[in-house]
């Protein structure tokens, strides 16, 4: 059993992910593992896998892809910037993060495509349109 004082050279999957703050409870990590979100070292494991430093991630949480390597084991939920130490994402992996936020902040809203009756600014948009 780890200690404060003895380091940790292994822990559970879903508890890293939970700790490290990718997602909000273990059981909401456990999910994300069961469904094919998480894979480690490129296969499909178990929610109580073994990750050790050194291990790559690869995560989709919602429409977002992350490539990681685990710096850092944590017996812990901590502050943010103590979970970002824990690991290291790949510089294409980042790259295509902030690509994917641009493409999402371009893209034409999902309310957009669902109008029905035209809002007051439409309508005054449509009045200065026509001349009216």
């Amino acid at each position: 059993m780890p200690t404060d004082t003895m380091p940790l050279d292994r822990m559970r999957l879903d508890k890293w992910l939970w700790a490290a703050r990718f997602f909000k409870t273990r059981s909401l990590a456990t999910q994300a593992i069961d469904n094919g979100r998480v894979k480690l070292n490129g296969e499909r494991v178990k929610p109580a896998r073994d990750v050790k430093p050194g291990d790559r991630l690869d995560l989709r949480i919602g429409e977002v892809d992350w490539t990681l390597t685990v710096q850092a084991l944590a017996m812990q939920r901590g502050p943010a910037p103590v979970a970002q130490a824990l690991y290291a994402e790949d510089p294409a992996s980042q790259a295509r993060r902030q690509q994917q936020a641009s493409d999402r902040k371009l893209a034409a809203s999902p309310a957009a495509a669902l109008k029905g009756r035209p809002t007051k600014r439409d309508r005054r948009q449509i009045h200065r349109f026509t001349g009216e």
